[in-house]
């Protein structure tokens, strides 16, 4: 690890140490035991995607290229989980659920992105592809985004389009590899290889929180080549939050940096907002 990632990682930790963010994961170590990988990997992934029942944020984009050419969005985030089918309530307790979700992605500036709208339905049975649409405005144009599409560039940034609803856990095999101080270390491989692009990425969980601090994929090679970093975190409604964050593309040197702000949980988002109908009109009360 390059020592200004090895930095930046640091400084988070520190972060959230200073914040005083704690859970049970260090009791379980101190009374020697490590959380299962199961474990370990369904509080990150809810860490990362499933803070209150649903949520908002304002969100800017800054896209660099490998020349240093920079691009600018603003955009909003809406996002609603899905609550768990009747007959599995109760199986589930409070803060463990993580199942189906929706996302509604609406584009504020430049004049160029202005009204364009993504909406994602996330599902979490692995025989069913997540439903993505994209509403492009200048051509009145709605498109859906094909399963085989959901690894490409999202408008253009360094960020997938399934970068930003999450990539469903239940498609790869993981592993402990290494448990720091701060860090459980997990490796991640893809059940299918032929599905995606990555042979395998390594997440760092911290051991505090269950937040995922950086994550880097493998190409077929092994080689380094994409790598997510938390730059900061906040806590709006006592929820850890990535308020930044920076995508980076190890072969060409360009990169997304992505900030939160204006961030709310729990604001009882209607369900019928996150429809194809929504689209064409976005639901101004949300997008503000």
């Amino acid at each position: 690890m390059k020592p200004k990632q090895l930095f930046i990682i640091l400084a988070v930790s520190c972060l959230l140490a200073a914040a005083g963010w704690h859970t049970d994961a260090r009791a379980q170590e101190e009374g020697g035991e490590t959380p299962s990988v199961e474990t370990i990997v369904n509080r990150a992934n809810r860490a990362a995607y499933y803070q209150g029942e649903d949520g908002r944020a304002d969100v800017r984009m800054r896209i660099v290229d490998s020349q240093g050419r920079e691009r600018n969005r603003e955009l909003i985030i809406l996002r609603r989980d899905n609550a768990p089918p009747g007959d599995q309530a109760d199986q589930y307790g409070e803060d463990e659920y993580t199942g189906d979700q929706r996302y509604y992605v609406y584009f504020k500036a430049p004049s160029d992105v202005r009204n364009t709208v993504f909406l994602v339905w996330k599902h979490v049975d692995v025989d069913q592809n997540d439903d993505r649409w994209l509403y492009l405005p200048d051509l009145d144009l709605v498109k859906r985004i094909s399963a085989s599409d959901k690894r490409t560039s999202f408008v253009g940034s360094h960020f997938f389009y399934e970068d930003i609803s999450g990539r469903n856990t239940n498609l790869d095999e993981h592993e402990l590899v290494q448990v720091t101080d701060t860090y459980f270390i997990l490796d991640n491989t893809p059940k299918d290889q032929g599905n995606v692009e990555f042979s395998r990425y390594r997440m760092w969980i911290h051991k505090d929180t269950f937040l995922p601090i950086q994550i880097e994929y493998y190409d077929k090679r092994g080689e380094a080549y994409r790598r997510y970093t938390v730059e900061n975190v906040s806590r709006p409604q006592d929820y850890i939050t990535v308020t930044r964050a920076k995508m980076a593309d190890l072969q060409s040197g360009g990169h997304t940096i992505v900030e939160y702000t204006d961030v709310e949980y729990d604001v009882g988002l209607p369900k019928d907002i996150f429809a194809e109908r929504y689209l064409r009109k976005p639901p101004m009360e949300y997008i503000r």
